[in-house]
């Protein structure tokens, strides 16, 4: 039986848009805000940080190519909705609140969040943060812990836009003390202009944590999370994972099965 030379051309260039699809650079969303050392900007000014390199290693394994797409963090899950990206790598917690709109992949790592303030100041948290006065980057699982469980101590919940914000108050003398993700307060801590701060204590594994960091999918995008699944397993198991986690954090953070 003879089809339509129509027919056939429309299914032949059907065929050729799915493989240019498939063959296209996966658009990886992270936050335009520097959170190193997760995500920054080289030398070259190249983006780089555990979380980069670990996004081309994925997509490496995938054997497809990685674009970073820096974008504002409070419009990040827009820009997925939108498609102007593929997917979230920007040490996004998967939370029962945010699984309502978008999907997620398998952790790839976990770290808790870290208080951080003045050596000299003795303080016992939460007993003591009552009159203090606290900052936090918004729209993170440490502000939603921070709302949720810790208003009640008394504390002065200052949220900022950018974490970059709450680390130069804090030095400043602004605030007294800041809850921020743990490694990257181990960074901060390696700064010459914060030799007089440590971490007071870390917070406690709650639901606001959610399960660990993953990749931020479009919920329908239900091939694409199974490729990365597979990926993210194959460089936590190769080991992969863990060299670029000792070399930007000093400390293995992936997630094992």
């Amino acid at each position: 039986m003879k089809l339509p030379m129509m027919f056939v051309t429309a299914v032949t260039a059907l065929g050729l848009s799915h493989t240019a699809l498939a063959d296209a650079p996966l658009n990886v969303g992270i936050s335009g805000e520097p959170y190193p050392p997760f995500t920054y900007k080289a030398a070259s000014g190249d983006w780089t940080g555990f979380e980069v390199e670990l996004a081309h290693a994925i997509c490496a394994d995938m054997e497809r190519e990685c674009k970073i797409v820096p974008t504002g963090w409070s419009g990040i899950i827009p820009s997925l909705d939108a498609g102007r990206i593929d997917m979230i790598m920007n040490s996004m917690s998967i939370t029962e609140k945010r699984q309502r709109v978008i999907d997620f992949t398998r952790p790839y790592y976990f770290t808790p969040g870290a208080y951080v303030a003045a050596s000299d100041l003795e303080i016992n948290i939460p007993e003591d943060l009552d009159g203090l006065v606290m900052g936090v980057q918004s729209a993170t699982t440490n502000a939603t812990y921070a709302r949720r469980e810790l208003r009640v101590s008394g504390v002065d919940i200052r949220l900022y836009d950018q974490v970059e914000q709450v680390n130069n108050d804090l030095l400043s003398g602004r605030l007294d003390v800041i809850l921020a993700d743990e490694i990257a307060m181990v960074q901060f801590l390696e700064r010459e202009e914060a030799d007089d701060f440590e971490i007071k204590a870390t917070a406690p594994r709650h639901e606001a944590y959610g399960e660990g960091i993953g990749i931020g999918l479009r919920q329908e995008d239900d091939a694409l999370q199974t490729s990365l699944n597979e990926a993210i397993t194959a460089v936590i198991e190769d080991g992969t994972c863990a060299s670029l986690s000792e070399q930007y954090l000093t400390t293995d953070v992936c997630v094992y099965d």
